[in-house]
């Protein structure tokens, strides 16, 4: 991730502040989340890279998507707060099953504003 990134219009930062702009108001916690499964034919692949081992390409695709869209899910939940910027942003991750994976975004919704 750039260290400043602007996702369906809001801005996004994993840092406390945005250069150039100061935080008039505090909005809430912005949060996405998405659960991702594995198919059957990602996971025959995995199993043949795992006897040769090295990366699993389709896994690391498929988490990647996630982030994304976990990514989109948290501005959009910024804008209905009323927000146009995400600072503090982190991700977490967890297994929900043996074949499912939650990617969830999540940092502070704030409102920004260009500082003269």
């Amino acid at each position: 991730m750039r260290c400043m990134e602007t996702i369906e219009g809001v801005v996004v930062v994993t840092t406390e502040t945005v250069p150039g702009y100061r935080i008039v108001e505090v909005k809430g916690l912005a949060r996405g989340g998405v659960v991702k499964a594995t198919h059957i034919g990602r996971d025959i692949l995995a199993a043949l890279r795992n006897i040769k081992g090295g990366e699993v390409k389709e896994y690391t695709q498929m988490m990647a998507e996630a982030r994304e869209e976990a990514l989109r899910r948290m501005a959009l939940s910024a804008k209905e707060l009323g927000a146009n910027a995400v600072v503090n942003m982190r991700f977490a991750t967890s297994n929900v099953s043996s074949n499912m994976a939650e990617v969830y975004a999540y940092g502070t919704a704030v409102v920004i504003e260009k500082e003269e």
